[in-house]
């Protein structure tokens, strides 16, 4: 009965119709001390110890603060709960156990999981319907990606900060290999000069990119930015939470294909900083997102207490 019950709350919603990140344990807390066992000591002294720390939450890792705001979302639109966080572990269901002791400490509303006892499992994203999946495995993120998936592998260089009176969830996503293909990279890359590149860029200006690996979950993001909008146009009492900023390494004329590129997708973003070679540190340690995706790993250098989820996708990772 109980199950009936849980299908019908769900049917409510198609998963179809929900954005569904799905979210490595890995990614979501910080396992470095239990992944040191695990290499150190093998899976059977890992296991004893996972039961041994079993009600010990897991710290924050660093996809949690993006993770928890997204959820927060549910609560502007309570009937449909358009929101999903799905756990995806390498774990076994019995060493698992732990991972979701931890969701239910930070009060997390994640009750759907995936466990595959150490093999890789991105195979089962379309199962779950997910737009994006985040790891710190790097293998299982590359396979994802070459298998067409939006991944990314998230970068824990500074620990994690999670300031629970700042109630907006601020994404900033890179273009060029991230949104769109690396069409203009390949030729930037080739170009004899930066003249010749800025040249190409503008005689296409109107011509819109090609989708990159994460042009679907932009575009889903942008439909809860349009939906908080109609909410607060309709209640001035309602603050928006979404803030969607792009952060390139693109300047003027360069900068118009971005432009046009969104305007073909209809989607609408709060922030664009064209920045022309300037360090994206200097504009990212300002803005503070929650999280934050780029292709190239140099992008990384100097931000401070940052989500940072790397893309290992197209001509700069090869």
């Amino acid at each position: 009965m109980n199950e009936i019950l849980n299908n019908r709350m769900y049917m409510a919603y198609p998963i179809e119709k929900k954005l569904v990140i799905a979210v490595a344990s890995s990614a979501l807390f910080d396992l470095t001390e239990s992944d040191s066992v695990f290499k150190a000591q093998g899976i059977h002294n890992y296991r004893e110890y996972q039961n041994k720390k079993i009600d010990v939450p897991f710290e924050k890792g660093v996809a949690f603060p993006f993770v928890r705001r997204l959820l927060k979302l549910n609560d502007s639109f309570p009937e449909e709960k358009p929101i999903e966080v799905v756990l995806m572990s390498r774990n076994s269901p019995e060493t698992g156990l732990r991972a979701f002791r931890s969701i239910a400490h930070y009060g997390l509303d994640i009750t759907r999981a995936a466990f595959s006892s150490g093999t890789s499992h991105f195979c089962y994203l379309p199962a779950f319907n997910a737009s994006l999946f985040l790891s710190a495995n790097e293998q299982d993120v590359k396979d994802a990606i070459k298998n067409k998936y939006a991944a990314g592998r998230v970068i824990n260089k500074l620990g994690v900060i999670d300031d629970e009176n700042d109630n907006e969830l601020r994404i900033a996503f890179d273009f060029d290999g991230v949104i769109v293909d690396d069409e203009s990279e390949i030729v930037y890359k080739s170009a004899i000069n930066i003249e010749e590149y800025q040249q190409h860029e503008k005689l296409l200006s109107s011509v819109p990119l090609q989708m990159g690996p994460f042009a679907e979950l932009l575009k889903r993001i942008s439909y809860f930015q349009k939906l908080e909008i109609t909410k607060s146009e309709n209640d001035k009492n309602y603050k928006r939470i979404l803030k969607i900023a792009i952060v390139t390494a693109r300047n003027a004329p360069a900068h118009e294909r971005v432009i046009s590129t969104l305007r073909a997708w209809d989607v609408d973003v709060d922030q664009a900083f064209f920045l022309g070679g300037i360090e994206k540190s200097r504009v990212l340690n300002i803005m503070k997102p929650h999280i934050f995706f780029d292709d190239q790993m140099v992008h990384f250098e100097n931000i401070n207490n940052i989500p940072a989820v790397h893309i290992p996708f197209g001509v700069a990772n090869e």
